[in-house]
């Protein structure tokens, strides 16, 4: 079966997409990497979406319009995907995330928009969306989804081993002490984008080169690692609604004004210690990351630093390029659900049972899936 992902993180600056094929050889899933692009959201689009995160208010109406857009903008990177990469049978979206609903480390509610009808449409194949409100209902924190993707490519690992993903937040899957545990260990590119948009004027500090040139400043990390959710033990998730400008500005408020160089150097430096205090405290031995904080060296300089003794490996060495690992595990997902298997794992959301995710939109013609599986694939290898 071949299955196109797509997702927007919380970057919210592009659509990942993959095209995967997957084949089942007994309880081994094998995935090939078809494709994968990345496709910059339209700038008026990116501005709609950044003006309708917390902490604004926004009416129904700008709700329905992104809900339209959004919706339309994953259609037109369905459809460019699948004229490079060939047809697919169907396609499992995330959508872009604009409220996670955590209250008192409860999550009451989730929602991402991005109408999946647009992609039906487009591309006349079923389409897979709205995967995280299952495992809510459920009890669970509805992320991090991508943990199912990494205890299926980390089983090969002599453990304890960790897949740490570095976008806006920072998530990491941890295996090899009992059940898998996965959780959003706090901000990754969230504070040091906002930073650098304040600062500069460009959407994120490439290559890390201005952290690179500035100092850490003590009393801002110290105030800053004091957030209390750094303490609160998993299955947890954050995001925006809390790592957001007007958060760091609230630290920043009162303090003598410090050059981008040193904020971006502070900053780089809280995600290497939030990313290493969790590593540590799971006791883990390898660490594959991915996601766009791979490429910035001072952050995976500081974070190995901080890790000796642990072997750093990216994606890629597992056979997933690093940027398109999250467009892959959704890929992953909407297979689960078309083979009527659960997507989710207790232990790493929380949620009182492992749930089939997501809700269905038929395409052209009658909906017609395969055959429901009895037994979940225990590994997964990938190959490009």
């Amino acid at each position: 079966m071949r299955v196109l992902g797509l997702s927007s993180g919380t970057s919210h600056d592009a659509i990942d997409a993959a095209v995967v094929e997957f084949r089942l050889d007994g309880d081994t899933l094998h995935g090939t990497l078809v494709h994968a692009a990345a496709h910059p959201y339209p700038a008026d689009l990116r501005a709609e979406i950044l003006d309708a995160l917390p902490p604004r208010d926004v009416t129904l109406a700008a709700v329905c319009r992104l809900d339209t857009r959004i919706g339309q903008s994953f259609a037109d990177t369905a459809a460019a995907t699948a004229a490079a990469a060939g047809p697919v049978d169907l396609v499992c979206s995330h959508g872009q995330t604009l409220y996670h609903w955590v209250d008192d480390g409860t999550v009451r509610g989730t929602l991402q928009l991005g109408q999946p009808a647009w992609i039906a449409e487009r591309l006349g194949v079923p389409v897979v969306s709205d995967v995280r409100t299952a495992d809510v209902a459920a009890g669970g924190q509805g992320a991090p989804l991508v943990s199912l993707l990494d205890t299926l490519l980390l089983s090969g690992l002599p453990g304890p081993a960790g897949a740490l993903n570095l976008g806006g937040i920072a998530n990491l899957t941890s295996v090899g002490h009992g059940a898998p545990v996965a959780f959003d260990t706090g901000p990754a590119n969230a504070l040091m984008d906002a930073a650098a948009l304040a600062g500069t004027g460009r959407p994120y500090d490439e290559d890390g080169r201005l952290a690179a040139a500035g100092r850490v400043d003590p009393a801002l990390l110290a105030a800053l690692l004091a957030e209390p959710y750094y303490r609160r033990e998993p299955p947890k998730s954050t995001g925006k609604e809390l790592f957001h400008a007007d958060y760091l500005a609230g630290h920043l408020a009162g303090r003598r004004p410090l050059p981008v160089e040193d904020l971006l150097a502070t900053l780089a430096e809280l995600t290497a210690r939030t990313v290493a205090d969790a590593v540590r405290e799971r006791g883990l031995r390898t660490l594959v990351m991915s996601g766009g904080g791979a490429d910035n060296p001072v952050l995976t300089e500081r974070i190995g630093a901080l890790l000796p003794g642990v072997e750093l490996l990216r994606s890629d060495a597992l056979g997933l390029p690093s940027a398109a690992k999250e467009a892959v595990a959704f890929a992953l997902l909407g297979w689960f659900t078309a083979h009527g298997l659960p997507g989710t794992l207790p232990s790493c959301t929380g949620a009182t049972g492992g749930r089939l995710l997501g809700r269905i939109t038929p395409g052209h013609g009658p909906l017609r899936l395969p055959e429901p599986l009895t037994g979940a694939p225990a590994a997964a290898r990938f190959s490009c």
